[in-house]
């Protein structure tokens, strides 16, 4: 009789981190953008939603690249498990931030300000 192993559930997508060149931060909505392709791209995006705050150090990155100031980063998107332990890292090279959105508001909803950032780069890898 064949033995069936340990049950692996998968992962919640809920419980991540995103670290760009030594920022490292929890509080983001969503991250996606995370593919691999063999067909030719001229450029590949990560988008990054979160909800607004005083945090201004993405947005300082993507003011600099709007001043001509090209500052490409390496980074990381981490996904946990339930206990907090990291399982899952995403690398990507050369980042450079593309676009920032900011948030839709509306006097008459309860939902929290979200921001968008994309950021173009060079490939990533799954560690």
């Amino acid at each position: 009789m064949a033995e069936t192993g340990k049950r692996k559930d998968p992962f919640r997508g809920y419980k991540f981190k995103v670290e760009v060149g030594g920022i490292t931060r929890a509080g983001f909505r969503e991250a996606s953008g995370l593919d691999s392709a063999q067909d030719p791209v001229e450029y590949r995006v990560i988008s990054l939603k979160r909800g607004v705050t005083n945090d201004a150090e993405l947005w300082a990155w993507r003011k600099k690249t709007i001043e001509g100031t090209i500052e490409r980063k390496n980074g990381s998107i981490l996904l946990y498990d339930d206990a907090g332990k990291e399982k899952v890292r995403w690398n990507f090279v050369g980042g450079l931030p593309t676009k920032w959105t900011g948030p839709t508001f509306n006097a008459t909803g309860n939902e929290v300000a979200i921001e968008t950032l994309e950021i173009a780069h060079e490939g990533i890898k799954k560690a």
